[in-house]
């Protein structure tokens, strides 16, 4: 954005105060050169510095740059300038006109910079303008009001001479009723790189085209056969659609010669999207509908990519500088890294077909110490992609070496070139912020090929990992300008950290202190590395008593190596919920597997059984468990033939196993039992379940009780069966017409056993009344049947009543309980 001399109501330098004296007694003097446009002379020239110093601290007029084209023009090409022209002063600007000015070619990369810092117009470093012929004149400018204008120049006309960048400005100039002279208002400017001819060193040149995303899938899966993915949102839909992000950098990029950088995560989730998926946002769950979507890009990747160097980064993008300082010493968080890599070669193969290069590693923005490089390598890459503003130049070189270093143990450092990979971090949004990006892109590459005309050099450019719509195509402008350029040729990254290093470059990487604040700052930190070891311990204790492991492993395997994404800087609050959430959905199926509660029990016995029940709400088996029972004081209670007693389980998915174990009791009193599930390794599967078993012994007075009582039964019996059959002898002998009391001579109804009377007239066996003797043959008579017979056999236990249904146990065992007898609950 262009820019007055000075800014409005700043004061102005004593140098500028100086100008601005001389310029007001100029101001007096008629001056016919502006008004004819007489060919510029020094004399001209030095009048018009006077009147544009005179213009120091005025009003602003903002000179934007939409467009120049062509971006490196060749003899015989007419450049043409666009943009517009903004009054943010409050009074009108008349007589004004729009003119091209084009200096002489900039010594080298560093002036490139220097110019690009400058703003405002500046008397004897802002040349004059190009012949008055290429203008485009405005009558009334008014305040606040936007004006476009197009200029078109010959490039015969801009008198370039050597090969060379050359600084272009672009101004206006006018007059208000305050300074009534002609003088630059404002002026913007930019870069045009020269190179009319094909040199014959060309400049490797690399362009990384990274399509990367942030984490989308959640570590949820369906509980069906297909295990359904669960998105997050619906943002990679968006992403992958006609117009999106992803999409954009797909059609674009495949229009030029890059490298592709991948994140097999991306395709991994988008590949998921082709079947049925689900989204869930908050509590709400709903079902995915961009199928088509998913897999049109899916294909379209296919295609594009099936002839290009691809290269793919561990799953997920792990954070190599995060690990190198905050989770290198925490178990487990380099196996992850290690896992990452490993699986990313497989994912890419079989969704797109390619196989892609693995050995590079790509730290954030390239920033590099020894222990990011340590990191780096020990997944297996050789190769580490860094910065020239990490692994800076210190022997005073006066050119830009090429990209690859050795820096020891084998491996090879590939340096991005700081300046043309930060070219588009910018907002692009607006042309005239890409525009001049663009021609400053294109005028360091040629600076740098200048630099040493007769050496061929290996330049890689390595932009950031996740550019916007319009930040990538503002690249696809650059890159297909540089592409068609003449001072540089395509190389994949392969070739660039193959070449030849130079012998001159630095090779020493930077210490830990170097490594930039502004990303320290962003680093996930020690507990998300502790997370992660916490969910991993659970699923190694998980995955042992499972039938089909993978249906878990993968996912979540995949899911802790997402936590530690490189797309968590800046938003470590989601990163922080990501990984508890996987944490807890990971507990939550843990829990699937347990014991069901018990309550306290009571044993009434001096042995019993107790039944403990492990419920599996899972969809597949487990097995490799055992269920240990154990009694918190084995000398009242024991479980098998000690304190504790274990049995091995398994049980099918959404099933229930019960198991028995044998108890015995020893001494009166409450005992606390626990009942733990362990894996066969011996570590503890869930929580344990408790309940307290009150055990009542059998002592030697209850069982003389009970034997007492066991033979007033059997006597009972007895009476009753020698009842039965004199009932029946009577019944037979009165039919005849004679009763055996009248043939025996005993007195009717008390006789002892074998017709003999007791004392005081009961039966000499058990002392019972007459009355209960009667009471019993009254019962027996109404079972005769119509003959005088009984209906039963003798001794047999028929129902009192023809309507009583027959039993449908056995008679109780009069036995000492046994130990398959259950505990009383």
């Amino acid at each position: 954005m262009a820019e007055a001399a000075d800014f409005q109501g700043t004061s102005p330098s004593p140098a500028h105060r100086w100008l601005r004296r001389t310029g007001a007694l100029l101001a007096g003097v008629p001056l016919l050169a502006g008004v004819l446009q007489l060919p510029a002379s020094p004399a001209a020239h030095a009048a018009e510095t006077a009147s544009v110093a005179a213009a120091s601290g005025s009003r602003t007029v903002d000179v934007s740059l939409d467009s120049l084209s062509p971006s490196a023009p060749t003899d015989g090409d007419t450049i043409t300038v666009s943009g517009s022209l903004t009054n943010k002063g409050k009074q009108t600007v008349t007589d004004a006109h729009v003119g091209l000015r084009v200096g002489s070619a900039l010594s080298g990369r560093v002036a490139i910079d220097d110019a690009a810092e400058r703003t405002g117009f500046q008397p004897g470093l802002d040349p004059l303008e190009v012949s008055g012929k290429y203008v485009q004149k405005f009558s009334a400018l008014p305040a606040g009001v936007s004006q476009r204008f197009s200029i078109s120049v010959p490039v015969k006309e801009l008198d370039l001479g050597s090969d060379g960048v050359y600084q272009l400005g672009v101004s206006l100039s006018g007059q208000t009723s305050v300074e009534p002279w002609e003088h630059v208002l404002g002026i913007e400017r930019t870069f045009l790189p020269w190179q009319p001819e094909s040199v014959d060193k060309k400049t490797k040149t690399t362009y990384l085209w990274p399509l990367i995303s942030t984490v989308h899938l959640r570590a949820e899966t369906g509980s069906d056969a297909q295990q359904t993915p669960v998105f997050q949102n619906d943002d990679l839909a968006k992403e992958i659609a006609p117009g999106g992000r992803l999409d954009q950098l797909l059609s674009l990029g495949g229009d030029l010669d890059v490298t592709w950088v991948l994140d097999p995560d991306l395709l991994a989730s988008v590949d998921a999207m082709t079947r049925s998926y689900q989204i869930q946002d908050g509590d709400t769950t709903t079902a995915g509908k961009n199928q088509a979507v998913a897999k049109e890009w899916l294909d379209k990747l296919e295609k594009t990519v099936s002839d290009k160097e691809v290269v793919a980064l561990p799953f997920a993008d792990p954070d190599l500088a995060s690990l190198a300082h905050h989770g290198k010493d925490v178990t487990g968080s380099l196996s992850h890294l290690k896992d990452a890599t490993a699986v990313a070669s497989d994912t890419v193969d079989t969704i797109i077909h390619v196989k892609p290069e693995t050995d590079f590693a790509w730290p954030v923005d390239g920033a590099i110490d020894p222990s990011i490089v340590k990191v780096a390598t020990s997944a297996g890459a050789d190769k580490v992609i860094t910065r020239s503003d990490s692994l800076r130049e210190t022997g005073g070189l006066t050119y830009t070496p090429s990209a690859a270093r050795p820096i020891g143990g084998g491996t090879t450092a590939v340096v991005a070139d700081v300046r043309l990979s930060t070219e588009f971090q910018g907002d692009m949004t607006k042309a005239e912020n890409s525009t001049p990006a663009v021609q400053e892109f294109l005028s360091q590459a040629l600076a740098l090929n200048l630099q040493e005309p007769n050496e061929q050099r290996s330049i890689v450019v390595a932009p950031q990992r996740m550019p916007s719509v319009s930040q990538a195509q503002t690249m696809a402008t650059a890159v297909k300008a540089l592409q068609n350029g003449n001072w540089s040729d395509t190389q994949g990254l392969s070739a660039a950290a193959k070449a030849k290093p130079d012998p001159d470059a630095t090779t020493r990487i930077p210490s830990a202190h170097s490594y930039p604040s502004s990303l320290k700052k962003q680093e996930l930190q020690r507990g998300d590395f502790e997370t992660i070891q916490k969910t991993q311990r659970s699923l190694d204790n998980f995955k042992v008593i499972l039938t089909d492991k993978s249906r878990v492993v993968t996912p979540f395997g995949r899911a802790m190596d997402r936590g530690m994404s490189t797309s968590w800087r800046g938003r470590a609050t989601q990163g922080q919920t990501f990984r508890d959430g996987v944490r807890t959905y990971l507990y939550d199926l843990t829990g699937l597997v347990k014991l069901i509660k018990k309550s306290d029990a009571k044993l009434s016995g001096r042995s019993a059984t107790i039944p403990v029940t492990v419920q599996n709400n899972l969809v597949q088996g487990v097995h490799h468990l055992v269920l240990r029972l154990t009694s918190k004081q084995p000398t009242r209670l024991k479980i098998g033939n000690g304190a504790y007693d274990e049995q091995p389980i398994q049980v099918a998915g959404e099933h229930s196993q019960s198991v028995k174990f044998t108890t015995s009791a020893k001494a009166n009193g409450p005992v606390t039992v626990s009942a733990q599930l362990f894996t066969e390794d011996g570590q503890a599967y869930g929580p344990d379940v408790r309940f307290e078993v009150k055990v009542t012994e059998i002592t030697p007075t209850v069982m003389l009780v009970i034997g007492g009582g066991v033979l007033l039964l059997v006597l009972a019996g007895f009476r009753m069966y020698t009842q039965r059959k004199r009932a029946a002898a009577r019944q037979a002998e009165e039919e005849r017409g004679t009763t055996p009391d009248a043939e025996d001579g005993t007195e009717a109804g008390v006789t002892g056993e074998d017709g003999v009377a007791g004392p005081n007239g009961v039966n000499g066996l058990n002392g019972d009344a007459a009355g209960t003797v009667d009471t019993v043959e009254d019962t027996e008579r109404s079972k005769d049947g119509p003959d005088g017979e009984s209906t039963t056999e003798d001794g047999a236990d028929a129902p009192e009543h023809p309507s009583d249904p027959a039993p449908d146990t056995a008679p109780e065992s009069t036995d000492p309980s046994g130990t398959g007898e259950r505990v009383d609950r």
